[in-house]
């Protein structure tokens, strides 16, 4: 389970392009291998002094910061059940960075909002977006072919070093952090990077996070991926919510031929696979109160056993303060997974803290820094509400 939530998969490919918009001069270090998108190479892959931001985690969020060393533990293509869905203020967010071409070329769906499903009787909740221009709705896709392309985008940028590496400990001096130990893709050479700014966004399992909050994780559920293949949905263009017994059932598009479905198991124990226990609940308790046009689909997808399964977690923010590093993404804040806010949140963050970031001619303050950037913990909860929780709201 734990592979689904390995580093960045909300805050790292964004982080390196937005302090590219302040920071200028270092030579591009990092390049994709020519003709092959799921793969990562470094031509230089050693950190230095002339580094203004350390970056771990380069999934969605570490990808846009910028003279900046990323250290990402895995830049293959990942292959996760999450990160599936960004809302439409997610992706005002992207228009706001110049990211919007990252949901172009990977076969993303459109999403104009929810439609519910309850006792055989179905209406529809539209994203409330009358004033915005026709192009902004929600975007479905496949959440690697999403981080490949905002990891494109972050190493085609001059400034960028992205390295394939491990991060054990952030190294402090006199309760500032001043550089992080990592090892590299091999595991047998250990490095060291040094900044005046650590960002550590390295997903749900962080193993830096304790270092700068006091995680309080709480784990309501878990949650049962498949692929429904070559199905529509109900309703064009929305997502699909059936509010059931035990749980919720949530499907929507994630390419032109292929429905996710992800079944919320409530309680921390799974029904086992290697059993049989998976099938038959899925197939006793789930099936009968899937839709007619998605049974059939939903009980092929079964019988091919191709069953994942995440822990929803959620964590509620408890910062320390550390001169010299922050915290971002789904090391810092988690919601449930079906409310598919994280991205949207972490998006907005971003903005955040950029602007905050903009007018500062100097990063090595770190104490000044440190004060100056508490104010980052008050503005992002104006803007940290997903556009799904409203209508959770409404249903409620």
């Amino acid at each position: 389970m734990a592979d689904q939530f390995l580093p960045g998969i909300v805050m790292a490919s964004i982080l390196v392009f937005l302090l590219l918009i302040r920071f200028r001069g270092c030579r591009r270090k990092a390049h994709l291998a020519p003709g092959n998108r799921s793969s990562c190479s470094i031509r230089d892959g050693k950190g230095g002094t002339g580094t203004d931001v350390i970056i771990v985690g380069a999934g969605v969020a570490g990808s846009a910061l910028a003279r900046v060393h990323v250290i990402e533990r895995d830049l293959s293509e990942p292959d996760r059940i999450v990160g599936e869905i960004l809302h439409p203020r997610g992706y005002l967010k992207l228009l706001e960075l110049g990211l919007e071409e990252c949901v172009d070329e990977i076969d993303a769906q459109r999403v104009a909002g929810y439609a519910l499903f309850k006792d055989r009787k179905s209406t529809r909740l539209a994203y409330p977006l009358e004033k915005h221009h026709e192009d902004v709705a929600g975007r479905s896709f496949r959440n690697g072919c999403f981080v490949q392309r905002m990891r494109e985008k972050a190493i085609s940028l001059h400034n960028v070093q992205l390295e394939q590496g491990i991060v054990t400990p952030l190294i402090e001096e006199n309760g500032t952090v001043e550089r992080v130990v990592y090892k590299t893709n091999s595991g047998e050479e250990q490095r060291e990077a040094f900044a005046p700014l650590t960002i550590v966004c390295d997903g749900a399992f962080s193993n830096l996070r304790r270092t700068l909050c006091s995680p309080k994780v709480d784990v309501p559920s878990l949650c049962v991926g498949m692929v429904l293949e070559n199905c529509q949905l109900p309703f064009s263009n929305y997502g699909y919510i059936i509010l059931g017994d035990p749980s919720i059932i949530l499907f929507y598009p994630i390419s032109s031929t292929e429905v996710r479905c992800l079944v919320d198991v409530p309680g921390n124990k799974i029904p086992s696979v290697a059993t049989g226990e998976m099938e038959n609940f899925l197939k006793t308790v789930v099936a009968p109160q899937v839709p007619t046009e998605l049974h059939d689909p939903f009980i092929e997808a079964i019988d091919k056993g191709s069953f994942r399964s995440v822990p929803n977690k959620s964590m509620s923010v408890a910062p320390h303060p550390t001169p010299g590093a922050l915290l971002l993404g789904d090391a810092f804040n988690m919601r449930h997974p079906l409310t598919k806010g994280g991205m949207t949140v972490a998006l907005s963050d971003i903005v955040v803290l950029c602007d905050l970031l903009r007018p500062i001619p100097d990063l090595h303050d770190a104490a000044s820094l440190c004060k100056y950037l508490e104010s980052f913990y008050t503005l992002r909860k104006v803007v940290k509400e997903s556009d799904f929780n409203m209508l959770v709201t409404l249903i409620v």
